[in-house]
């Protein structure tokens, strides 16, 4: 059932307009709260442990997953769900391994760990690692809603970028991690409610429902999960979606991007407590299968349908749930799964400012304990600076990120290159007495070198590449440090 045009565009345009007004008005008025770095970069610690659940969900799959998810199952199966079991794995590394040392003390973000392990050069490399990484991920997560935004109101994708940066940046500026968490669960709830309306219409319009969806998809081989084939090859491991490149890179990327990512980490830190932080960590397992299950359901849905409808899928497959959502839902609820969609975004951009932020203000700063003898305002002040700065940042890196393949995996393709160095010299830190800071280094320029060879000389799949980043950085570090220990044994 296709919608006449002009209903369907005032009444849903009023509804999204709607929710972008109602959205950044709740995350604005969390800035009387705001009155230090402890409040605006953790919300003072009072955020209990299942909103934090949710937000870390809203920053792990955002727009991304909602807009290139379907595309996965659409274009091939289920084996992304692969990864998802590495998820699990990684958190529980992460409870064992990170938190009872984030928990030692009061820490602002993941880079000053490395302050106290190694000093002040491993802290500032590894927070500059994270700064250029998440604002590189970050910018393809924004051109992905300028996709969205384009479809709906036919802009530019350029007018898009600046429309949801500007909006998000004014209640994140105001509100800081307070507002960020807190819109995050909001946003997170109504993009879920969004996605199930959406699957619930496709299906409506599909003689038979689910169980035709199945068996078309089952025939199709569309519904296959695992690929227990092993070979030590390298066909092997250009699989991007095996067993093992899903056990071992899920575990590792989110290892890495939840243990050692300030994006992630500062949410951790928000929490009262290690205990509450492990629990909010592990809950939102159960919620990010959930979801990626949903959004990989709809994309066998819209399979089914596209093809016993014998429509044209659009050229860029990441448009394809985007364009049907607006096409072809009822009139009012095409504009409640797209606002649910610019939610996805907006909440995992606002986490984006503020951790960039937090980690350019702490890290590189003047303001750490005893560090500064200005008024408490100035660096509230400076962090609110930064956080401008970096929304200008973002909207750059956007408008170039369109030449960057399919969103998705340009997001974590990118996470990939960096995460594994983050993840080589924190183990180096938790895990060893030995290494030293210039080890430490030298193992981050040895893991550097390696992943960069493998990206781009190898076709050793994304999904391996922090794991290789890791334990070259982790093998060269603990080496150097032994031949430093002979080199000044000897002299």
């Amino acid at each position: 059932m296709i919608k006449s045009a002009i209903p369907m565009r005032t009444l849903d345009l009023a509804i999204i307009l709607a929710y972008l007004i109602a959205i950044t008005w709740f995350g604005a008025h969390f800035r009387k709260k705001q009155t230090s770095l402890s409040n605006y970069f953790l919300g003072g610690r009072t955020v209990p442990w299942w909103a934090i659940a949710l937000s870390i969900v809203s920053a792990e799959t955002s727009t991304l997953t909602i807009v290139g998810t379907p595309a996965l199952s659409f274009t091939g199966n289920l084996g992304f769900l692969q990864i998802v079991l590495g998820y699990l794995v990684g958190r529980i590394a992460i409870s064992v391994l990170f938190l009872p040392h984030y928990f030692r003390g009061e820490m602002f973000t993941a880079y000053e760990l490395m302050r106290r392990r190694f000093g002040d050069r491993v802290r500032r490399l590894t927070a500059g690692i994270f700064l250029v990484t998440r604002a590189l991920a970050e910018g393809v997560r924004v051109f992905a809603i300028s996709l969205v935004i384009s479809v709906v109101l036919g802009t530019g994708e350029t007018a898009s970028i600046i429309l949801i940066v500007c909006l998000t940046l004014f209640y994140t500026f105001e509100g800081g991690m307070t507002a960020v968490i807190w819109t995050d669960v909001a946003q997170m709830c109504l993009y879920v409610v969004g996605a199930v309306v959406s699957l619930y219409v496709i299906l409506g319009q599909i003689h038979g429902g689910w169980g035709h969806v199945a068996a078309v998809a089952g025939a199709a081989g569309k519904l296959r999960v695992f690929d227990f084939g092993f070979s030590p090859t390298m066909e092997f491991f250009s699989r991007k979606y095996s067993f093992w490149a899903g056990l071992v890179g899920g575990c590792f990327l989110t290892m890495a991007s939840h243990g050692t990512d300030q994006l992630i980490v500062q949410r951790l830190l928000s929490a009262r407590d290690e205990r509450q932080s492990r629990l909010a960590l592990l809950t939102s397992w159960c919620v990010i299968f959930v979801q990626f299950s949903l959004f990989l359901a709809i994309g066998l849905a819209l399979y089914v349908y596209y093809h016993e409808s014998h429509l044209v899928t659009p050229r860029d497959m990441d448009r394809i749930y985007p364009e049907f959502v607006w096409r072809h839902l009822p009139m009012g609820m095409a504009g409640l799964v797209i606002a649910a969609i610019l939610a996805a975004a907006m909440a995992n951009l606002s986490a984006a400012l503020n951790s960039l932020a937090s980690t350019t203000v702490i890290d590189f700063g003047r303001w750490r304990k005893g560090g500064s003898q200005e008024s408490p305002a100035a660096p509230l002040r400076w962090a609110r600076v930064m956080t401008l700065f970096w929304g200008a940042i973002l909207v750059a890196i956007g408008m170039l990120a369109r030449q960057w393949g399919s969103v998705l995996e340009s997001g974590l393709s990118i996470a990939s290159v960096t995460l594994g160095l983050l993840l080589g010299v924190f183990l180096l830190g938790v895990l060893t007495r030995r290494v030293n800071e210039w080890a430490a280094m030298a193992g981050v320029l040895a893991g550097l070198a390696a992943i960069l060879y493998v990206r781009y000389y190898t076709p050793i799949a994304w999904t391996w590449w922090v794991f290789i980043g890791a334990s070259v950085t982790c093998v060269t570090g603990y080496i150097a440090s032994l031949l430093g220990f002979r080199i000044r044994k000897i002299s």
